[in-house]
């Protein structure tokens, strides 16, 4: 508030305290703005603050999605690189009748692909060898998840772990249907080897301790025959 202008010696009026007053407001609002600016500084810093730690941690992220390294050379035909020879000492030669071979190449994995029985029209074992070759994202997060087939049978499936054999090898046993499924993992290749045992014959290679070792066996042996 401005006070009454007051008399001076020669007769003329003087506003005492208005300079000052008319200058104090300004610099009462220079002084909230300046206070109003401070938080925004401190909020602005902890946006940056909290924008680096973020990039840091996605660019962490980014590093643990990348594909991971592969060891095997993609096959042209995977019949002639799976030989089966420790399935076929125990159910007959799996060559001998029209091996079925297919290959996929996706931009994200490269399949291959093997069916063998060991008999013309009627078999007592079915071999299916699958290759997978991850190009851009880690299978080993998602190995260890049982196969839909799983979640089918009854309550024997189960799987059992298969120790010196790639990173990660898991058996699949117990299904219903005599099969055994064998899995392996090694960076981002993961092997294949399905049996499954048909027909009433007493030699017929269902869900056995032999099976499952020569199971075991072939895959290794298609892992050398792969390694680069």
């Amino acid at each position: 508030m401005i006070s009454d202008p007051e008399l001076d010696g020669a007769g003329e009026t003087r506003p005492a305290q208005q300079a000052e007053q008319v200058e104090a407001p300004p610099r009462g609002r220079e002084a909230g703005r300046a206070g109003a600016r401070r938080p925004w500084l401190w909020a602005l810093g902890g946006a940056a603050l909290a924008s680096a730690v973020w990039a840091s941690g996605l660019y962490a992220l980014g590093d643990r999605l990348a594909a991971p390294g592969l060891s095997y050379r993609a096959t042209e035909n995977l019949c002639q690189d799976f030989e089966a020879r420790a399935l076929s000492r125990i159910a007959g030669d799996l060559h001998r009748y029209r091996p079925r071979n297919r290959q996929d190449d996706h931009p994200a994995v490269r399949r291959a692909t093997c069916m063998l029985h060991n008999g013309e029209n009627v078999s007592t074992l079915t071999v299916r060898a699958q290759v997978d070759l991850h190009r851009r994202t880690d299978p080993g997060p998602e190995f260890d998840v049982p196969s839909a087939r799983f979640f089918t049978e009854t309550d024997a499936a189960r799987t059992e772990e298969v120790r010196g054999l790639g990173e990660r090898a898991l058996l699949l046993v117990g299904l219903g249907d005599g099969s055994v499924e064998l899995k392996v993992l090694h960076g981002g290749a993961v092997f294949t080897v399905l049996a499954t045992g048909t027909g009433s014959e007493p030699n017929t290679p269902a869900d056995t301790a032999a099976l499952r070792a020569a199971m075991v066996e072939d895959a290794r042996a298609l892992m050398t025959a792969l390694k680069e």
